[in-house]
């Protein structure tokens, strides 16, 4: 057999047809693995792990056996990075491989492509239809998820009162905000009849309505640990569950059907709490803020109020305005005199009527009491001159401060009033221009003009 027949495709093939005639070492180990990989496809296999080691490159070396055989397997680098969990000596797993055969050592091997614990493959599968399920049924639809209270009044806990997530979840409610109420809700979080007791337990504090949120949590574990809340009826709980739910089960890298169909997903438990429950040392921050802001804002409005207050006060009064107002109080003082005039004629009165009184009583003096009455009677017109008097100089000043405000006394002094062509006071030389018509009304009369010219 000469070198060329060797290297050709179907040499080995041949070689071997011929009774007697020797092959190679390498024309052996070659057939053994075409043999291999042309009748041995990508499966699934399952065994017991042995003589693990992990090399510094990272590619993972071990033996699969059952208590019949044992094959080697490799599970390279970028496979392995792909694992949540460390596998060991003495674990049973389930391996989806391709044959091997490394022909420099003669050597047959497994390439695992991807591995799980045994057992899984059930529950994964049975997962995976259930999720397909509710999916296409929109339990997972994010225009379906409830938003989560801001500032809750009470929070509710759905999980087992043995568990040490609810103390960990507690240590954080206490930690960010001690003074909101949390009512759990006990029930199973593992096992037989968990799955029941907890969609149970989220009717109930959907029912009682007596929290702002809730949250279902539960600590780490492996996946059959964490099955309950994979069951159909919790993700039918949750999605009639009237209240936002927070899923805090397991931890990152547990998945669970509760997950989609809860509102908010926050593994570990402690997160989940930190997520419905706001930090008072923030909330403290935010109104601090708010307050400043309300403080530059409220000076702000007040700064403007005060500059239209201003400009309001430095308004001048229209003598028009002033006229008549300085008339009313005119009219005030006037009904306020014939009232206090009123009020005196009553009281002068008043003594008159009381000694005519005694005087029929007492049948005085006729000459004696008509004196009397004389002479009070003077008295009174005197004190009513001199109260008329008084008020009437009153209002003469006050007629004469009129007269002073009067724009007419202005013209009578020589000055006269200039206005132009659209009807307005002219106050200065940039509001006309040559040609321009103007009046001028003075004390008596008017006149008119045209402007020649403009000096400014």
């Amino acid at each position: 057999m000469n070198d060329e027949s060797e290297t050709r495709p179907g040499a080995v093939q041949r070689a071997t047809l011929v009774e007697g005639q020797p092959i190679s070492v390498w024309q052996l180990t070659t057939l053994a693995r075409q043999v291999l990989e042309r009748n041995i496809p990508l499966l699934w296999v399952a065994g017991e792990i042995s003589n693990f080691t992990r090399a510094p490159s990272g590619h993972c070396y071990f033996s699969l056996k059952d208590e019949r055989a044992q094959v080697r397997c490799v599970l390279f680098r970028t496979r392995a990075q792909l694992l949540d969990w460390t596998p060991a000596n003495g674990m049973q797993v389930e391996v989806r491989a391709g044959a091997s055969f490394y022909e420099p050592r003669g050597e047959f091997q497994l390439a695992v492509d991807f591995m799980r614990r045994a057992g899984l493959g059930v529950l994964f599968e049975k997962f995976t239809r259930l999720q397909r399920k509710l999916e296409a049924e929109g339990l997972f639809d994010p225009a379906c998820k409830r938003p989560l209270p801001g500032h809750p009044r009470t929070i509710g806990i759905v999980t087992s009162p043995r568990a040490a997530a609810l103390r960990d979840v507690l240590i954080m409610l206490r930690r960010r905000m001690p003074g909101i109420p949390v009512i759990v809700y006990p029930t199973l979080v593992q096992g037989e009849g968990a799955a029941a007791q907890i969609a149970a337990a989220l009717d109930l504090a959907a029912a009682r309505g007596e929290c702002d949120v809730l949250i279902l949590c539960r600590g780490g574990g492996s996946i059959e640990d964490l099955w309950a809340f994979n069951e159909e009826s919790v993700a039918r709980a949750l999605a009639r569950c009237t209240l936002p739910v927070v899923s805090g089960v397991g931890h990152e890298t547990d998945v669970t059907i509760a997950d989609f169909v809860a509102d908010m997903r926050a593994p570990p438990p402690p997160a989940a709490a930190a997520l419905v429950c706001p930090d008072r040392a923030e909330l403290a921050k935010r109104a601090g803020d708010l307050h400043a802001r309300l403080r530059r804002c409220m000076g702000h409005v007040l700064a403007q109020r005060t500059q239209q207050v201003d400009f309001l006060a430095r308004r001048v009064v229209h003598p028009g305005r002033r006229l008549a107002l300085q008339q009313r109080m005119l009219l005030e003082h006037r009904d306020r005199m014939r009232l206090a005039l009123a009020r005196q004629l009553r009281h002068a009165a008043m003594p008159l009527r009381a000694l005519e009184h005694r005087w029929r009583r007492a049948r005085p003096d006729p000459d004696a009491a008509s004196a009397t009455l004389h002479a009070l009677h003077h008295r009174l017109a005197r004190a009513l001159q001199l109260e008329l008097q008084r008020r009437a100089h009153a209002l003469e000043r006050l007629h004469a401060h009129l007269i002073h405000l009067d724009p007419r006394q202005v013209l009578e002094r020589g000055y006269s009033i200039v206005i132009g062509e659209d009807g307005q006071i002219v106050r200065s030389s940039v509001q006309v221009a040559p040609g321009h018509r103007l009046r001028i009304d003075f004390a008596h009369g008017r006149a008119y003009t045209q402007v020649r010219d403009v000096e400014t």
